[in-house]
Parts: structure tokens; C-alpha cells; sequence
């Protein structure tokens, strides 16, 4: 029995690692697709921001703890049983470690799904509560990335689609200021002179910079627009990461708390360091692919993506719904491809495959590990 805690605590610990390595730049993959920054600031970005969810999981995370502890999936005499949670946190980490061995952005929350039904299925010879499988896991797990896809596309198109906005040559801003009234006009000189003197009028305008000089002169109060976004974009990508580790990490710590290895303070410090390791390490595979594989994108698109990510990760989280940030940033880079036209099919359709054979591999892995548990003296 000492032997199978310690590897437990080790297969958390992998599992955690694991995640890290391929999750941790989805927040900010946007950032570097768009060559708004290069992978090492990033990377940087992502390790803060999501080892910051972790914490913060300690204070919101608790559903995600008992729904990813096997509550309501398997009998309750496996809850805590080591062998079966050693199984789940080995088979759900080998799972994740070969996807980014070979680049592939995968659903951690996918991996565990499939580890906990397969362990399951084996030592309750069959007695899985299919019911819960549907309704807790299945259906988050399904319908988060197309409401993503969704969203993600009608924001870009509604957004920043106007010319006037889009600053495409870096060029554009948003003035205030006072502007006289026109006076191209015939009018007797004396009138002119009357016109001319008259009381400026404050007035807005969104162009190039040249335009607004035009326009108003030198008093004007300028908004480089191509700025703002870019900055709003690394928001939204902190708040991506945030979310991630706000996600991810309760999945994790359930293992050690039904365990009774840790309590959850710790155990979240524990994880989150680890996830953030697996980020520094192991991720730049999964990042190329997110970054430049899917889809052409600029910063205005990234701003996009990231906005629709966090704010469905961060209620679902709130609300103990097990989604993937995985399913729900690809689908928000999906969407992204369909409103530019510039989606690559081919490592889409590589990813979605990903997706349909994580579960069944987890599963198979954590069922070997059962096997091979039982055959041990």
C-alpha cells in the first residue's frame, strides 16, 4: 500500500507536469501567432497568469475537486481507492506526455475522463454510472468548443471588421479635439474673418493619424488604436491563462485529496508549480501548433479568441462544469480561421483526431495499469 501512495504522488505530480507542457500556451498562443511578442515573453506570461488561477482555485475550485474524484461515475468504494487513482493519474499523464511529444494541443480534462471510466470500468467490473458520464462530462466536453467556434468568429466579424477600426497598416487611431467649423466655402472676406474666429467645437473622429492632423491640428488627445488592441489582446491572454489554471488544477488536486495524500492549499501550490515547470520546459511543440498551424492571425483576431476562451472557461469553472481549455481555445482559433479564411484544414482535422482517440487511450492506459497492479503481489 506505501508503495502504490508513493506513485501516486509521483503520477500526480507527471500528470501535472504533463499538462502544463501542453496547455499552458494556449492562453498565449494568440499572442505569439501574432507576432505580437516572441515565445519567451509568452511563455513568461502564461506561467504567471496561470499559476495565479492555481491559487486562486484553491478558493473557487472546489466542485471541479469532487467531480474529478470519481463522485457520481464510479461506486464510492473507489473513490479513495490508491490503485484505481494511481491508474487514472498514470494513464491520463502518458496520454497527454505522447500528445506533446508529437505537438498535438489535447484536452487534459479529455485524459482524465477516459482514465476514470477506464480504471473504473475494470475494478467495478463494469459498474460505470453511464448517467453521470453524460450529463457532468460529455456534454460540457462537447458543446464547449462549437458555442467557442461561434462566438469567436461573430466577434471577430462584428468587431473589426468597419475599415475605420481595423488600422491595418498600423496606422490608425481614435482623436479628440477641437475642431472649427469648414469654411471651404464663398463667403465676403468679412464673413470669413467672423468665421474663422469662431469658438472651436469638440468633436471625435476614428482615421489615420494623418487624417486626424488634418482634421484638428496638433490639439487633439490621439488613441493608437493598434496599441489599445495590443494591449487588450495581452489582457485577454492573461485572462485566458488565469482561467486555465483555475480550470486545470482542481482536475489534478482531486487525485491527492481522495487520496488523502494532501490538503488542498497544498496540494494546489504542489500542482500549480508543476503545471508551471511543464510550461517553462516542454511546451514549445504544442506551441508552433497553436500559434501557427491552425490559422493566420494579428492581434485584433487574438483579442477575439481570447476574450470568448476565458470568459467560457471562467464560468464553467465557476459552476463545476469540466470543459477543456483546450477544446474551448482551438474552438476559438477555429473560429477565428472561419472569419478570415484563413484556417488550415489539415492540422484542424489532425487535432479534431487527437480529440476522438484521447478518451479511448486513456482509458486503455489506466485499464493496463490496473491489470498490471493486480497481477503484482
Amino acid at each position: 500500500m506505501g508503495g502504490t501512495i508513493l506513485f501516486l504522488a509521483f503520477a500526480v505530480v507527471w500528470l501535472a507536469y504533463a499538462n502544463g507542457a501542453n496547455d499552458n500556451f494556449k492562453g498565449v498562443a494568440t499572442l505569439y501567432g501574432s507576432e505580437t511578442t516572441g515565445y519567451q515573453g509568452a511563455i513568461a506570461w502564461a506561467t504567471i497568469t496561470t499559476f495565479s488561477g492555481s491559487l486562486a482555485a484553491i478558493f473557487l475550485g472546489s466542485e471541479l475537486v469532487r467531480t474529478f474524484s470519481g463522485q457520481g461515475l464510479v461506486p464510492v468504494s473507489l473513490v479513495g481507492d490508491p490503485l484505481y487513482l494511481l491508474a487514472v493519474g498514470l494513464g491520463a499523464a502518458a496520454t497527454v506526455l505522447f500528445a506533446t511529444r508529437i505537438g498535438i494541443p489535447v484536452s487534459t480534462t479529455h485524459a482524465l475522463t477516459g482514465a476514470l471510466v477506464g480504471a473504473g470500468f475494470l475494478m467495478a467490473r463494469g459498474g460505470i454510472y453511464w448517467g453521470g458520464l453524460g450529463e457532468r462530462f460529455v456534454l460540457p466536453l462537447l458543446a464547449s468548443p462549437f458555442l467557442a467556434l461561434v462566438l469567436s468568429a461573430a466577434l471577430s466579424r462584428l468587431a473589426f471588421e468597419p475599415r475605420s477600426i481595423r488600422g491595418d497598416e498600423g496606422d490608425g487611431c481614435l482623436c479628440v479635439g477641437e475642431e472649427r467649423p469648414k469654411a471651404l466655402v464663398a463667403l465676403p472676406v468679412g464673413e470669413m474673418a467672423d468665421l474663422a474666429a469662431a469658438p472651436s467645437l469638440p468633436a471625435t473622429a476614428v482615421g489615420t493619424h494623418e487624417e486626424c492632423s488634418l482634421r484638428f491640428g496638433d490639439r487633439t488627445l490621439r488613441i493608437d488604436i493598434a496599441a489599445l488592441i495590443d494591449r487588450l489582446h495581452f489582457l485577454s491572454a492573461g485572462a485566458v491563462g488565469f482561467a486555465r489554471g483555475l480550470n486545470d488544477t482542481p482536475k489534478i488536486v482531486a487525485l491527492l485529496v481522495a487520496a488523502r495524500l494532501l490538503e488542498i492549499p497544498s496540494g494546489f501550490a504542489l500542482v500549480g508549480v508543476a503545471m508551471a515547470l511543464g510550461g517553462v520546459l516542454s511546451a514549445r511543440r504544442v506551441a508552433v501548433t497553436m500559434s501557427r498551424r491552425i490559422t493566420r492571425m494579428d492581434h485584433r483576431h487574438g483579442f477575439a479568441a481570447n476574450a470568448v476562451t476565458s470568459f467560457l472557461v471562467i464560468f464553467a469553472s465557476r459552476w463545476g462544469m469540466p470543459v477543456s481549455t483546450t477544446h474551448v481555445s482551438c474552438g476559438s482559433l477555429f473560429g477565428i480561421g472561419l472569419a478570415n479564411g484563413g484556417a488550415r484544414w489539415k492540422t484542424i482535422a489532425g487535432i479534431f483526431l487527437a480529440w476522438v482517440t484521447t478518451l479511448p487511450l486513456a482509458a486503455l492506459l489506466s485499464g493496463a495499469v490496473v491489470a498490471i497492479g493486480r497481477s503484482l503481489p
